[in-house]
Formats: C-alpha cells, sequence, structure tokens
C-alpha cells in the first residue's frame, strides 16, 4: 500500500520535472518508504512552498472529505532532528488542522533546500494549485537556485519555454496588479498585455480602466495598443520639431531655403544652386 501511496504521490510529478538521474538521485535519498502517523505539533510548514494563498472554503470542502472519506494521500515531510519540515501537502496539513486531528500519515524524506523546494513545486504546478504569481516566483525561483535557462527548465518541467518565460515576465508587474492577478480581480491574459506598457503608473491607469469598466482581455490589448501608438506618435512629432529647428539654424546661417522630406526616419534633403560659383560658396558656408 505505501508503494501505492509513493507512486501516486511522487511519480508523475516528479517524472515531469526532473531527468531520469534526478529520479534516481529522490530515491537514493529516501531513508524510509513507510508510512508513518507523525503528531501535528512536530511539523514546521515548509519554507519553500512557493504556494501563499489558501482559499479558505476550498480547505474547509477538503477538511470535510477528509473527515468523511479519510486521507487519500498522505503529506511528505523531512525529518529535522525529532521535527519535521513539510515538504509537500500543506492544504491536507492545514485541513487535519481544522478538524482538531492530532496526528497525520506521512512519508518521512530527506531532502536538502533545493530538493525541497522541487518537491513542492512539482506537487502544486501539477495539481494546478498555484495562481499565476506564485508560478511565475517558483519558475524564477527554479531558474535562479539551479541556474538553468528557460531552455533548460522547459525540459525539466515539459512546458514550452514560452510559458515559462510569459509566467516570469508578469514579475514585472506593479506589485498592486500582481495582487489583482493572484485575487482574480483580473485574469492572467489581462497581465501579459499591461506587461507592454513601459511604466507602473501607467500600468495602474489602465488597471482601474479594467476592474471600472470590466474590459476583456481583447479590449485590454486594444487600450494598451492605442496607448503605445499615441506614444510613438509623440516621438516621431518631438523629432520633427527637433529636425526643423536645426534646419531653420543651417538656413539662417547660409541664407539658403532648405527642401526636405522625412518618412518614417527616412527622406531627403535638398537645396538648389544656379552655378558651380554659388555651389562653391554654399558648401564654403557649411564648412564655416
Amino acid at each position: 500500500m505505501a508503494k501505492a501511496y509513493k507512486k501516486r504521490v511522487l511519480g508523475r510529478g516528479l517524472s515531469a520535472i526532473l531527468n531520469d538521474d534526478d529520479n534516481k538521485r529522490f530515491e537514493n535519498i529516501s531513508n524510509s518508504n513507510s508510512l508513518n502517523e507523525i503528531e501535528l505539533s512536530k511539523i514546521s510548514l515548509n519554507p519553500n512552498q512557493p504556494r501563499t494563498n489558501f482559499d479558505q472554503k476550498s480547505l474547509d470542502q477538503l477538511a470535510s472529505s477528509i473527515s468523511e472519506l479519510g486521507l487519500i494521500q498522505p503529506i511528505t515531510v523531512q525529518q529535522s532532528k525529532e521535527e519535521f519540515i513539510l515538504i509537500s501537502g500543506e492544504r491536507r496539513l492545514r485541513a487535519f488542522k481544522l478538524l482538531n486531528l492530532k496526528s497525520i500519515p506521512a512519508y518521512v524524506r530527506t531532502a536538502d533546500d533545493q530538493t525541497s523546494l522541487e518537491m513542492a513545486l512539482v506537487e502544486n504546478i501539477q495539481r494546478r494549485d498555484l495562481d499565476p504569481i506564485e508560478i511565475a516566483i517558483s519558475y524564477r525561483r527554479l531558474t535562479e537556485e539551479l541556474n538553468i535557462s528557460h531552455d533548460e527548465m522547459s525540459k525539466r518541467v515539459g512546458k514550452d519555454r514560452s510559458t515559462i518565460t510569459n509566467y516570469i515576465r508578469l514579475l514585472k508587474l506593479d506589485p498592486i496588479i500582481q495582487s489583482g492577478i493572484r485575487d482574480k480581480f483580473i485574469s492572467m491574459g489581462h497581465g501579459r498585455a499591461l506587461i507592454n506598457v513601459d511604466s507602473h503608473d501607467k500600468q495602474l491607469l489602465i488597471y482601474e480602466k479594467i476592474l471600472r469598466n470590466n474590459l476583456s482581455v481583447r479590449q485590454t490589448e486594444q487600450t494598451v495598443k492605442n496607448l503605445n501608438s499615441e506614444k510613438s506618435k509623440n516621438k516621431v512629432q518631438l523629432i520633427d520639431d527637433l529636425i526643423k529647428s536645426e534646419i531653420l539654424k543651417i538656413e539662417n546661417k547660409t541664407g539658403l531655403s532648405l527642401d526636405f522630406k522625412i518618412s518614417n526616419g527616412k527622406g531627403h534633403l535638398s537645396f538648389s544652386f544656379k552655378s558651380r560659383k554659388e555651389l562653391i560658396e554654399i558648401l564654403r558656408k557649411f564648412n564655416g
């Protein structure tokens, strides 16, 4: 039975995130594959747990299910002296506390901090228990702490590299907007559109507009596109004004009337002359 539990807890998730050599490493660090009853008071929460939001209604439903059917999947802990640190299963642990139970079935493993983080991430990502910001933080931690690229992470978790990159880019959003995604005021799609806004102040203005007018993701994308288009238009106008100013200086210096046309940053600048002598005089003015 313990074997069946182990397969259910670790098998599919670890296969998805780790290669064969990594799987062997997990097997080798396990001191005990037996199921243990551990007192709740001796279990500390995992400091590497990527999940920080726990819906109370969902916890109440889980507690009710456990009360009726029992615990289907034990938690996994890491032994530290006479106490234990939770590796995976925080929702189940919290549900047991809601039921005022004294102990919980658990597997005891030996794991370093990196392994603990990997296992907690696998546990949650495979079960889709993390919100987009928690997933983003987890991906960033793994890429930084394992010192691997998004391409390598893609191979480990079985996700497209672009998917991982898109999650991590969410962390560029203003913290208020990140909280809005976590609290489901807006979707990840809204967040991805807002990433293309270059300042947090402008992001927040559009975020408020999304909430006030209940904008869809498509409407948000169009709002951002319009903003960037207006910015680009203003930038071109500023460049034109600068060019006009410099040309005016040349005309005042040389007495010429310059003809110029500019489109998309390209164009031509010309002037007319009546004779070779006049051209030489004009060129000398440029050099003077």
